[in-house]
Formats: structure tokens, sequence, C-alpha cells
């Protein structure tokens, strides 16, 4: 497994057509596994599903909205924040999406705490959180048990004001929180992500 950092804002669509290259890539043994991080273009996403009411009004968005094969409902990526889209042959790791999920947890658990962030799981509801504070949201979708999609983290405050448009993850009322907020000093996500790499070793390498 290795570890790719893309230096630049992702155009979301060039990401989706990176991770579904790479998960054909790993089907016919061409490509080996591989967590990549990065940070997207502006851009609001949600699961296939019939109800898409947590978009709010499409037409007053600040930025386009795709559609993809993830669970999950609405929420926001784009410059201030941390994605990661780890591909990985979850036949190879017992084919248990519900560990897969609290592993990718775990690692944002432990990056927070090494910024002194005492963040935590909720029962009943997939993500990160300080008290009642979302710092990040987790969706994944798998292709013949190759997973794509992954995380997203918000780090910088600049990050957090598009969410006011819509109904992140289709939670009423739910708060959005960074890393930033969190630390009361200023974090970049090139530090975050530094920070990051020790523990994706440790839960999936």
């Amino acid at each position: 497994m290795k570890i790719t950092t893309l230096p630049e804002p992702v155009d979301y669509a060039a990401g989706l057509e990176l991770q579904q290259e790479h998960v054909a890539g790993i089907l016919s043994g061409s490509h080996e596994e591989t967590i990549y991080l990065l940070e997207h273009q502006p851009v609001y996403t949600i699961g296939r599903r019939r109800d898409q009411s947590s978009l709010r009004d499409t037409s007053s968005l600040p930025a386009p909205v795709h559609q993809i094969n993830r669970g999950g409902e609405a929420t926001y990526h784009g410059p201030g924040q941390l994605v990661g889209y780890p591909i990985l042959d979850l036949r190879e790791r017992g084919k248990d999406l519900h560990e897969h999920l609290r592993k990718l947890e775990e690692v944002l658990i432990l990056t927070c705490r090494d910024f002194g962030i005492p963040a935590t799981r909720r029962e009943g509801l997939t993500g990160v959180w300080v008290e009642n504070r979302k710092l990040a949201s987790i969706g994944v979708g798998v292709s013949k048990w190759i997973s794509m999609h992954g995380f997203a983290i918000n780090i910088t405050r600049d990050s957090l004001l598009p969410f006011f448009a819509i109904t992140p993850c289709g939670i009423e009322g739910v708060v959005m929180g960074c890393v930033e907020n969190e630390t009361d000093h200023p974090v970049t996500v090139s530090t975050f992500s530094d920070k990051l790499r020790p523990h994706l070793i440790d839960q999936f390498g």
C-alpha cells in the first residue's frame, strides 16, 4: 500500500475518474492499493438516493453538485479541507465494510488527538466529532470489494462557510467544526496530512 498526495486542488470529476481508474487497475492486477490525500475545488456531493432534501435549494448553491456511488447525504468539499480516498482491496481485508469505516474514524481521531483535540465518535452517527461539532464526514463506496471515496475533515476556518447552504449529512441542527477552531491556532492541510500518514499506515498498512 502507498500513500499519494495530490499537490493542487483537484476538480471533483477528475478525482472521481482517478478513483474509478485505480479501482479497475486493482481488479486487473495492474495497480497497487493506494490512499490518495488531496483538496478539492469547491463542490457539493450526495449519494444516489431519492430524497435529496439535504441539498436544500440546489439553484442557490455556490458550487456544483455531483451525485455519486457512496453512502450518505449531502456534504461539501473544498479548499481548507483534507480529503482521503483509500482505494483498497477489501477482498484481502476481510470484506468488512463496518471495520473499514471504523478504521477511517480511528485514523482521524488519533490525528486530532496529536493536535490536542479530544475527538471521538458519536453513537449511531458515522464521522468524527468534538462534543456536538462535526469535524469529519465519512462516506465510502465499493466496487467488487474494492473501496473508493472515503473521508473529508475540515482543517481551516475557510472550509466551513459553504456548509451553511445545505443540511450536512442530512442531520438537522448539526454544527460543522474544523481543526483550527478546536486548536485555536492556524493549522494547514499539509501539516495535518503529515500527522495523518503514520496513523494510516498503522491502520491499513
